[in-house]
């Protein structure tokens, strides 16, 4: 008896829940991909000496983003994306990015000439960001804009790599504000032409009382003056470049990881950061 009760009262329930008024709710749709702040694009392209840290510095970008969540990464070793043209096919052009990484690019970039007048416009007009790492000053020597924006080009790398004497100059910058007033860092260190103090604001330099100018016929600047990293404007947009970064080994470096994610985040206009010129610091006479 008490079996036939329990089937009783199971038929029951089953058949008031099919009687219910009350549809079973849809499962939600799926999440859409979610939509960074920012858009930042990495070019790697290398026409002339190939870094073995360009990879590791493409990957760092990218992660660094994904990590923080402050923006996506498009990554490429080609320039189809450097224009502001409707390319189709579903691919992005320089009207969907806020920031262009050159990651270690050597040599004339395969750029036409509306693709450079779209780079140009894209931080001059537009106010985005640029962000050149290491090699990025040894680019494009035929396009004088290129240089103008930047602040230079690579002119010798003095020492090769070497235990790199370093300046912190402006402690306040976000992208140098970890690094101590004075310390040392293993990488190859670019000596600029075209370049001067007076166009960028310097933000880690060479310590010149710390440096062999013995027979050394790759020193050129006369003024010793051999600046590290720096900030600049190009009309609205901001620009910063630093020589570090040759080595893969640098990209594991926290100070290095956390100099150019600031870096990155003060060009997409996330932090504040002087661009104003300010003369050479006071240094002990130079060795020699």
């Amino acid at each position: 008896m008490h079996l036939l009760l329990s089937r009783r009262s199971f038929a029951c329930k089953i058949a008031a829940w099919g009687q219910s008024s009350e549809p079973e709710p849809l499962p939600p749709p799926p999440h859409a991909k979610q939509i960074h702040l920012k858009h930042v694009l990495v070019i790697g392209q290398t026409k002339g000496f190939e870094h073995d840290s360009v990879s590791a510095a493409m990957a760092t970008v990218f992660n660094l983003g994904q990590q923080s969540g402050l923006w996506d990464t498009t990554l490429r070793t080609d320039t189809e994306l450097l224009t502001k043209k409707d390319l189709g096919r579903n691919a992005k052009n320089l009207t969907y990015f806020d920031l262009i990484v050159f990651a270690s690019t050597t040599g004339e970039l395969e750029m036409d000439d509306s693709q450079k007048k779209d780079l140009m416009s894209f931080i001059h007009d537009d106010g985005k960001g640029f962000v050149g790492i290491h090699a990025a000053l040894d680019t494009n020597y035929t396009w004088p804009e290129y240089g103008e924006m930047i602040g230079g080009w690579f002119d010798q790398h003095p020492w090769m790599t070497f235990e790199a004497p370093i300046i912190n100059e402006q402690p306040d910058f976000p992208a140098v504000r970890h690094f101590p007033k004075g310390f040392v860092k293993y990488d190859e260190i670019y000596q600029p032409k075209s370049w001067s103090r007076d166009q960028v604001n310097v933000l880690l330099s060479l310590d010149p009382s710390r440096l062999d100018y013995s027979n050394n016929p790759r020193i050129h600047r006369q003024d010793h003056d051999f600046a590290v990293a720096w900030s600049k404007m190009y009309g609205k947009g901001r620009v910063f470049y630093s020589t570090l970064g040759h080595t893969e080994e640098a990209w594991q470096d926290p100070d290095i990881r956390k100099m150019y994610f600031e870096a990155i985040r003060w060009a997409l206009w996330m932090t504040d950061g002087s661009t104003a010129s300010h003369p050479r610091p006071a240094s002990p006479p130079e060795s020699h």
